[in-house]
């Protein structure tokens, strides 16, 4: 075939045309996954509050219910349908309950739950409808409720998300940084509002990473070329190789030890023995923000590990836990609990610093995401 010389300013002009046309195109299809993947989550989230509070015994089922729907979904469609996710698909519609579309649909649903009947499949027409009501993102709306401590905290976020177009990102740095408050207090209110609604470089995010959005992938069902686990697997492996390489006050114990609590199983990832300071050392990774409730679980594992792990003479076990969120990485010592300040300080001279254990966590992951990257663009 013979060469033919384009024009060039013809060219880069039908070539910018066609990629913004991509841009555009990939941004209205991950808005419009999202707004359908929201107003299913708030049906479900309806039919859950509709079978608790369709008889006075039946809210006394509702952990039952989430936890045999659980297993149920999972085992059908895989990730995305743990208890915890199950519960705020019910507190997004307890948030959200005049969202509805109409009267008829819901009371339709309520006459056919109290005759017995199981719900009629939702039309297209009815669920295209409802996901007009949800603007944000299904990952905005998430964070708006775990992380808001009030109705008037959530609906003000919520409608400067709005406002202002503000990204998962951008909405996560305005709560972070209590914008909520300062605006209260302050006395200028609508020049905070205009400097609020300025986005920063960090916020930007693309129509990639936007379709990969854990919850997107896993409302369609599709694995993400390098996956949660392996990629938390791997991010275990190179923090135990890291430890080790410390010195030799780290030994390493097991990986994935297993622990009983009451009726529940649990894992803790790494578990190594510090010999200078005489104690256990529980590990955990988090792919997702840390919150008090991670806090909690790892206090928890350190309180069993105490009682069921400890030898005698030895100090009481210190737990880690460790976030590798695709932004940033956390690293926070668990040191309640310890009998004497002088022990606490010895276990913060000893240990590895957090800002470094962090670092390392968030050079690991990027070298991983690196990686995958350049094996997709090989194959």
């Amino acid at each position: 075939m013979n060469d033919v010389m384009l024009p060039e300013d013809d060219y880069g002009a039908t070539l910018g045309d066609v990629l913004a046309l991509l841009e555009q195109g990939r941004q209205a299809a991950a808005r419009s996954i999202n707004a359908l993947m929201t107003a299913t989550y708030w049906r479900i989230g309806h039919r859950i509050v509709e079978f608790e509070q369709g008889g006075a015994g039946r809210a006394a089922y509702g952990q039952a219910l989430l936890q045999r729907l659980s297993a149920d979904l999972t085992k059908r469609f895989g990730r995305g349908f743990g208890v915890d996710n199950l519960e705020l698909m019910r507190l997004f519609y307890q948030s959200y309950a005049s969202a509805g579309i109409s009267e008829s649909p819901i009371r339709n649903s309520a006459e056919a739950a109290s005759a017995g009947k199981s719900e009629p499949a939702i039309r297209i027409s009815t669920l295209a409808q409802l996901a007009e009501r949800f603007p944000l993102s299904w990952t905005h709306y998430v964070h708006l409720m775990r992380r808001t401590r009030s109705d008037d905290e959530r609906r003000f976020y919520e409608a400067e998300a709005l406002r202002g177009g503000w990204s998962v990102r951008q909405l996560d740095r305005q709560i972070g940084s209590q914008f909520y408050s300062r605006t209260l207090m302050s006395r200028d209110k609508r020049a905070m509002l205009e400097k609020g609604a300025i986005a920063e470089r960090r916020d930007i995010v693309t129509p990639e990473e936007a379709i990969k959005d854990p919850y997107v992938l896993e409302f369609l069902d599709l694995k993400d070329e390098y996956s949660e686990s392996q990629l938390e697997d791997a991010l275990i492996h190179r923090l135990e190789d890291f430890l080790l390489e410390l010195g030799g006050d780290f030994t390493f114990v097991g990986r994935q030890r297993r622990l009983r609590i009451g009726d529940s199983w649990y894992r803790v990832d790494l578990l190594f023995f510090h010999r200078r300071l005489r104690c256990l050392v529980i590990i955990d990774l988090k792919l997702t923000e840390l919150n008090h409730a991670d806090v909690g679980q790892m206090h928890m594992y350190c309180n069993y590990a105490k009682e069921h792990w400890t030898l005698p003479g030895e100090n009481p076990p210190v737990g880690l836990i460790l976030c590798a969120r695709t932004n940033a990485a956390v690293a926070k010592y668990a040191l309640d609990g310890l009998p004497n300040k002088v022990l606490a300080a010895e276990y913060h001279m000893m240990l590895p610093d957090e800002a470094l254990l962090a670092e390392e966590l968030a050079r690991v992951r990027r070298e991983l995401e690196a990686r995958r990257l350049a094996e997709g663009g090989d194959a």
